[in-house]
């Protein structure tokens, strides 16, 4: 079962730090893109919105799934301390705490990750919204 233990230790909050990093990096890349939109360039509100909101999806996916990738951590950890429990033969309170409390990590990385994707994702929302107001002002029919 130390194949479990390394699982979630690496796997689970390692696919969860990838899935942060892609979230602040495609808010990073969005962000730079609103500030040199040109909205001239653009002759419809379809072609702005679908230009503007590329990636969006990304962040909103990561927002939504991690607490779910983090609750499956948590889920794999209290499965391998009930086992390592079962193997052993004995109940040692403080283990099981100290199980129990590593196997809640995933959880937390998870919801650390969802929390600011979330505000992220609204917060870009928000802008494109703004560009596309800005445009229907200026150039929009």
């Amino acid at each position: 079962m130390e194949w479990l233990k390394i699982s979630i230790d690496y796997g689970v909050i390692g696919f969860l730090l990838f899935l942060s990093f892609l979230s602040v990096g495609v808010s990073i890349e969005r962000l730079l893109f609103y500030r040199r939109v040109a909205l001239e360039e653009f002759s419809t509100r379809q072609e702005l919105e679908i230009e503007l909101t590329k990636g969006l999806f990304l962040i909103a996916s990561v927002a939504s799934n991690a607490p779910y990738i983090g609750l499956l951590g948590t889920v794999l950890g209290i499965m391998l301390t009930f086992y390592t429990i079962g193997e052993e033969g004995f109940v040692d309170s403080k283990e099981i705490m100290v199980g129990l409390a590593l196997a809640l990590k995933a959880t937390a990385v998870g919801l650390l990750v969802a929390i600011p994707s979330s505000v992220l994702y609204n917060y870009l929302l928000r802008k494109v919204r703004e560009k596309i107001a800005l445009w229907e002002a200026k150039i929009g029919r």
